[in-house]
């Protein structure tokens, strides 16, 4: 069995292992890495035999934490790199390359419709009843939207609200509010099963999850990358951010909101700008100073978006998908049931 994976930033991590009544054999450990003394290289490869073939990515990497000396040198290779390398050698962790993908370009929605569905379309995903995808978003109305866990009355200010007319939701990720005008941001939504960052960290699975876009935004001219946790950034600023929905249907939604145009005045109105939003970790991540990708690129918002579907294509093959009539049914149901209502807009007040 046969295993590779190259973390971003790192190098490559090669595992070849047998597996005997379902216990790790004859592991071997290579790859383009450094690693001083050799005999650290012994060591991992000593803590990972005998394991059971369905050990975790998380006990996996403890196992090679352990194994390694506080006075041991390595370059290019973490235990969570060798941990993923193992999952993938015995089939339990997906590359990319295993996972057949459709890009999908959504019609101009309502914005929440856009929401309701990174929890619609998953659970058809897990159902097979459509690929994994990378879904660009499209809206018609202004909309400033929370994470799930944040307070309304921190970060909504309701007379800026009301004077610009702005929708206001919630959607089922973590993360910051983010205020999104048509046609002044790019959006998309990845839909993958949890097996491809298998043995990944949170930390570790942000700029994984968005290498191809990374490549995207060099190739319209934005050298960009990733803050930790879930920040997309030039040296000209910050442009955008990310967030997760891991479900217990072994799917997940990690979805990206890129910053193209700004009205920095109108986001400030609608923005709660009292003590509460000030001190609140999401508003502050919403106040750090924002370079669109107009001002850094001089192109069409459309012609950036087709650079990011290209992209993604000829990096993943992935052929090209459409919502259907049943998908927008299911999901016009499920906002009329779940994300238009009060209990969840306002569930924390």
């Amino acid at each position: 069995m046969h295993g590779e994976y190259k973390e971003p930033g790192q190098k490559m991590a090669i595992v070849d292992v047998e597996v005997r009544d379902n216990k790790l054999a004859n592991v071997r450990l290579s790859g383009d890495f450094f690693i001083e003394p050799d005999e650290a290289l012994w060591r991992i490869t000593h803590a990972l035999e005998g394991l059971p073939a369905d050990t975790s990515g998380e006990d996996i990497a403890a196992h090679v934490e352990v194994a390694i000396l506080p006075t041991d040198n390595m370059f290019g290779l973490t235990p969570q790199g060798v941990a993923v390398a193992v999952r993938r050698a015995l089939g339990g962790a997906l590359s990319w390359d295993a996972i057949d993908f459709e890009v999908i370009h959504t019609p101009v929605i309502h914005p929440v419709l856009n929401m309701t569905l990174d929890e619609t379309l998953p659970e058809a995903v897990a159902r097979g009843e459509r690929k994994p995808f990378l879904r660009i978003w499209e809206w018609d109305r202004p909309l400033v939207v929370m994470g799930s866990y944040q307070s309304y009355s921190n970060e909504i200010n309701q007379e800026g609200v009301d004077k610009w007319g702005i929708t206001v939701g919630r959607r089922i990720t973590g993360g910051g509010t983010m205020f999104m005008e048509p046609g002044n941001c790019i959006t998309y939504s990845l839909v993958v099963p949890t097996a491809l960052v298998e043995g990944m960290s949170f930390l570790q699975s942000y700029p994984f999850l968005d290498a191809w876009v990374i490549e995207a935004l060099a190739r319209v001219g934005v050298k960009a990358h990733y803050v930790p946790l879930n920040d997309i950034a030039s040296d000209k600023g910050k442009i955008g951010g990310a967030a997760q929905k891991h479900f217990a249907t072994g799917y997940m939604v990690h979805h990206v909101t890129l910053a193209y145009d700004i009205d920095a005045d109108k986001m400030m109105d609608v923005l709660n700008m009292g003590d509460a939003g000030k001190n609140n970790r999401g508003h502050r991540s919403a106040n750090k100073r924002v370079d669109p990708m107009k001002s850094q690129t001089g192109m069409a918002r459309d012609k950036i978006i087709e650079v990011f579907k290209a992209t993604f294509a000829s990096k993943y093959g992935a052929s090209e998908g459409h919502l259907t009539d049943e998908d927008l049914r299911i999901a016009q149901e499920r906002y009329e049931e779940k994300f238009s209502k009060p209990e969840w807009i306002h569930r924390l007040p």
